[in-house]
């Protein structure tokens, strides 16, 4: 089982708590989140490059000189790959670079990931502060005050307009409902700040479903 430590909403450090074993049940597999970062990366791919063939070039109806006699290379037209202007060469078309990934890969790729990041010691649980308005300085101070340094990813429970808002400005800060972070999003970042109240609704879940488990019984 792996601990975190815990900081109350004032910035004060409050006792170790336990990572929920749900998530963090500490297997690490490498190769699934290898291929689930691939993944992730191939759908953000747009795939709207385009080029014109030979067939799409304007131009070039006529032969550009009589075929012998000039001393030249022989030509048909200026359309061809081999003239500046001409068409490309299997040129790239629009199309999807979408790839699909099972669920239970992509979970356990999720799993993993975070099971690393804790196992380095590089998971915060905190009660996030109370704000009445956005504010990029104050989100900052108290990440500073955590000690989370680098790229910071910060997991709230459900969606938290305030911190999102507050973190917009910050490059090296990221902010998503815990549940909802990519692999991807998990590995960039250096530090992961998790909210306590989604720990706490995770483990909540964790044990009704064993009490459902043990009445089916």
């Amino acid at each position: 089982m792996f601990k975190a430590p815990y900081y109350k909403a004032d910035g004060k450090k409050g006792r170790a708590r336990a990572l929920p074993e749900s998530v963090f049940d500490g297997v690490i597999n490498d190769s699934v989140m290898h291929q689930a970062v691939k993944v992730y990366l191939a759908n953000q791919r747009q795939g709207t490059h385009s080029a014109k063939t030979r067939s799409e070039v304007e131009g070039g109806n006529s032969k550009p000189w009589k075929q012998k006699g000039t001393g030249r290379a022989r030509a048909g037209s200026t359309r061809s790959p081999l003239w500046p202007g001409g068409g490309i060469a299997f040129p790239p078309k629009p199309h999807s670079w979408r790839q699909d990934i099972p669920k239970k890969v992509r979970t356990l790729a999720r799993r993993s990931a975070l099971n690393d990041r804790a196992q380095n010691e590089k998971v915060v649980i905190a009660d996030m502060p109370k704000a009445d308005k956005p504010k990029t300085k104050d989100l900052l101070g108290f990440l500073k005050t955590l000690g989370a340094e680098g790229k910071v990813l910060v997991l709230t429970d459900g969606k938290n307009e305030q911190v999102y808002l507050s973190a917009r400005n910050a490059q090296r800060v990221s902010v998503l409902p815990f549940g909802e972070e990519s692999v991807y999003d998990v590995l960039w970042a250096e530090t992961i700040v998790i909210e306590r109240a989604a720990l706490d609704r995770d483990g909540t879940a964790e044990k009704e479903g064993e009490a459902e488990e043990a009445s089916d019984e």
